[in-house]
């Protein structure tokens, strides 16, 4: 089968839902959003227009991906690691390459890379704030 490339929302809704199904049944990964998470439809339905809007630079997102992150680490005791987000890419790019390939498909891979090192950086900048 041929896979296309990310090209509408339909094709951002698939890959954020695909790739969180994983997520949330991965060992170590899955408890960090399993216990946070109540509305798992509305999570997708927040990170699909996060994506949406990356991707495709559109304006709908009005999250703080950044605060949401460290509330998380804060709610964890400030477990979260490198080890975490590596398993975070490897389980996007494995999402996307079953699923698409093409430019969009390369730069959601990019920007999640990038994205990753910023959270990461920030979560411990956040820590060393902590009195």
């Amino acid at each position: 089968m041929e896979k296309k490339d990310i090209k509408t929302r339909d094709d951002v809704f698939l890959l954020v839902s695909s790739f969180y199904d994983k997520i949330r049944s991965d060992a170590e990964l899955g408890p960090f959003f399993n216990n946070l998470i109540k509305d798992w439809p509305a999570h997708i339905e927040n990170l699909t227009n996060f994506w949406e809007a990356s991707l495709f630079l559109k304006t709908k997102y009005l999250g703080n991906p950044l605060e949401a992150h460290i509330k998380v680490d804060q709610e964890n005791n400030h477990i979260i690691n490198e080890r975490h987000f590596g398993l975070w890419l490897n389980l996007w790019f494995k999402t996307i390459d079953e699923l698409f390939e093409g430019d969009y498909a390369q730069n959601a891979k990019h920007r999640a890379r990038k994205m990753g090192t910023f959270l990461y950086l920030k979560i411990f900048e956040a820590r060393g704030n902590l009195g």
